[in-house]
């Protein structure tokens, strides 16, 4: 049976690691799985991940929070119908590194969160979402030991930010019956993997 799984968090939550470790598990165990992550690696997405390096044709210019969620909505999009929506049709489980509720906690901060809402109505709903719970100086921490450079959402004022408004997002969202688990992103990575296991394990087979 075909899925989506998301893994939400902050950056350094270890969404990426954990999302390559369940499609590995998932494949062990002999069953279709697909890795894939957002931005993605398409044209928007490649675009997307320039800018937020600093790395876009006007270096001076700061960009408008609207700005990138027009372009992450506009990804997403993409993303589905060229790799997620392609993979889901042929039975794979897919895992996503984030989905439209980074948007609404990231670009939320700074625009209108039923604007963003609106712009990701077309968006398919996860079967099941899991958010790795991390504080932000933590998260923090863990990108400074990591070695990893700052991108644009990545100081601690936003990531607070972000924080408040993965919150408020996840508490709307699961109001409207979406399921979101949420589990202690701060634990081992073997247990947190564990925690993530066990929930995708409630999913129909």
């Amino acid at each position: 049976m075909s899925r989506l799984i998301v893994l939400e968090g902050l950056d350094g939550a270890g969404t990426t690691t954990q999302a390559k470790r369940l499609v590995e598990h998932l494949k062990a165990k002999g069953g279709k799985a697909h890795l894939t992550r957002e931005p993605s690696d398409g044209p928007i997405g490649q675009l997307i991940r320039q800018m937020l390096t600093g790395h876009h044709a006007i270096p001076e210019q700061s960009i408008a929070q609207s700005t990138f969620g027009l372009l992450f909505a506009a990804d997403r999009l993409d993303h589905a119908q060229r790799e997620v929506d392609v993979q889901l049709a042929d039975g794979a489980t897919v895992v996503s590194d984030r989905w439209y509720h980074s948007s609404l906690a990231y670009q939320g901060t700074g625009a209108d969160r039923d604007w963003i809402s609106m712009l990701n109505a077309r968006a398919r709903k996860p079967d099941l979402t899991i958010f790795l719970q991390v504080r932000p100086e933590i998260a923090a921490k863990r990108r400074a030991d990591a070695g990893r450079v700052q991108e644009l959402f990545e100081d601690m004022r936003m990531q607070e930010e972000v924080a408040a408004g993965y919150k408020a997002t996840l508490s709307e969202l699961m109001s409207q019956g979406e399921r979101i688990e949420t589990i202690d992103g701060e634990a081992s990575p073997d247990a947190v993997f564990g925690a993530i296991v066990a929930l995708v394990g409630t999913l129909p087979a």
